[in-house]
């Protein structure tokens, strides 16, 4: 049988949203809470167009090099360009296998459900239990349970045998009520073996380059990553040290 534990004692910086929890497992807090990704995402997205940039839907599959450099079938037409960066997380292998580079991307799979609440229950960040190996999180669209990691094929049809495991452990220490949402969602992050993403030259092409494999952390990392691929591209000295990132670093994601 669980008992009340001091949260104040055992879990750093939560405050007085967390006297709703109870049970005896490790809860450690994660980082400050973003309620809605998407939303923010839409925004950059918003600040993009307005800055000038456009959106064109095609397929990435149908890149090509050419005299001029690159060109990609879309919806309206062919567009080419000089140069062209390879940013697709886990469907980067879609591109750059068929061009020749073997990179050992693979994909870690993750779950997560979205809870109403019983009583007056509140959380005012994420949490991660330990033991249990999940996180609860307050999001916009409510209290967000997700999982840990799943290694299977990135395409193989989903098993979201964790989160049943989870939510069992997560009621006893939170009070979730329904689930908001019919089906859990999956998703798939884009890893490396040393954990470290690849960013920088295609060796086997001029003007190709490659942004990819962040694993967890690509909505942290995505801004700091165009800033160093930008500086890359356009000659400037890197305000960090490139080579960690190259392609090249990897045995089998030498140039043939």
């Amino acid at each position: 049988m669980s008992r009340p534990f001091d949260v104040r004692r055992r879990v750093r910086l939560i405050e007085m949203a967390e006297r709703s929890f109870s049970g005896t497992r490790r809860i450690g807090t994660e980082h400050l809470p973003l309620s809605d990704p998407g939303m923010l995402t839409k925004a950059y997205a918003d600040l993009f167009t307005r800055k000038g940039g456009r959106f064109i839907r095609g397929d990435a599959r149908s890149l090509a090099s050419g005299p001029s450099g690159w060109s990609v079938t879309t919806e309206m037409m062919s567009i080419e360009a000089r140069e062209a960066v390879v940013a697709l997380g886990p469907w980067s292998d879609d591109v750059f296998r068929p061009l020749g580079y073997n990179i050992p991307l693979a994909v870690k799979r993750g779950y997560h459900m979205h809870y109403g609440v019983r009583g007056n229950a509140t959380l005012s960040r994420p949490i991660r239990d330990a033991d249990g190996g999940f996180s609860l999180a307050p999001m916009s669209k409510g209290i967000r349970l997700t999982t840990g990691v799943e290694f299977a094929d990135r395409d193989a049809p989903a098993s979201p045998v964790q989160l049943a495991r989870d939510e069992p452990l997560a009621r006893e220490l939170f009070p979730l009520a329904e689930h908001l949402e019919p089906e859990p969602w999956m998703g798939r992050r884009p890893c490396l073996p040393d954990m470290v993403p690849v960013i920088g030259k295609g060796e086997r092409h001029h003007g190709l380059w490659f942004a990819f494999g962040h694993a967890h952390h690509g909505f942290t990392l995505g801004p700091v990553t165009g800033r160093l691929l930008a500086e890359m591209m356009t000659g400037e000295e890197p305000f960090t040290k490139a080579s960690f990132y190259a392609a090249c670093r990897f045995v089998n994601g030498t140039p043939a």
